[in-house]
């Protein structure tokens, strides 16, 4: 309770509700996750080739940067993350989404929202459900089902304050930047490693869905 209300917690909760919304649902001129997932299978009759165009379409986006000021809202964030990071996170939430919705899971479901953003902790993935006291046999998407509201909500500021550690890693990655021409190859090249790297993930987090589930996914969230 006393984490909820400190100001860590306020800033994992506004954090996590911003990746949510600009991310998955979209605002200003990135479209939601949903409908990225409706172009890229419009584009092609093969699932596995959509998620390819979703995962080269988002590590493009990633590389060109900036493009997040016209989303508005991010310069809410209390927390100290520059204008690229935020950035960086809000396209690998919506690239992660898109791989979702394409396997079949419903992206407005609470639960796959939140393996969503657990994606985003790449191999941490495993020590964020434990220490929530949830666990994970390889698959987030399947260990998140059926938890209670307040069970995700733990999940999600675990994973803000898991995001928040990896920011640093980040930015000093990005301090090669202030070098013309060299830093922007360098950034660039380390964005297009972790976005692919993440996609690796929602690959496994996110196996093709049973219908049984998809139905579940629906009934619940009417």
């Amino acid at each position: 309770m006393k984490l909820r209300n400190s100001p860590a917690g306020k800033a994992s909760d506004v954090a996590v509700g911003y990746l949510m919304r600009a991310g998955i649902d979209g605002g200003g001129d990135l479209a939601s996750a949903s409908k990225a997932a409706e172009r890229a299978l419009a584009a092609t009759d093969d699932p596995e080739q959509a998620i390819d165009r979703i995962v080269a379409t988002h590590t493009r986006l990633a590389a060109a940067g900036g493009f997040v000021t016209g989303l508005g809202g991010f310069l809410t964030l209390p927390v100290a993350l520059s204008a690229n990071v935020v950035g960086f996170y809000v396209v690998a939430t919506r690239m992660v989404a898109a791989i979702a919705a394409v396997r079949g899971h419903d992206v407005s479901h609470d639960a796959v929202r939140t393996t969503v953003l657990l994606t985003l902790t790449g191999n941490d993935s495993g020590k964020v459900l434990s220490r929530a006291g949830i666990g994970m046999n390889g698959i987030a998407a399947a260990a998140l089902q059926g938890v209670s509201p307040a069970a995700l909500m733990m999940v999600n500021k675990a994973v803000a304050f898991r995001l928040f550690a990896q920011v640093g890693q980040k930015s000093l990655a990005r301090l090669g930047r202030a070098v013309p021409v060299v830093g922007g190859v360098v950034g660039g090249a380390f964005d297009a490693m972790l976005m692919h790297r993440i996609a690796s993930h929602a690959r496994m987090h996110f196996p093709q869905a049973p219908r049984e589930l998809r139905a579940d996914q629906s009934a619940e969230r009417g």
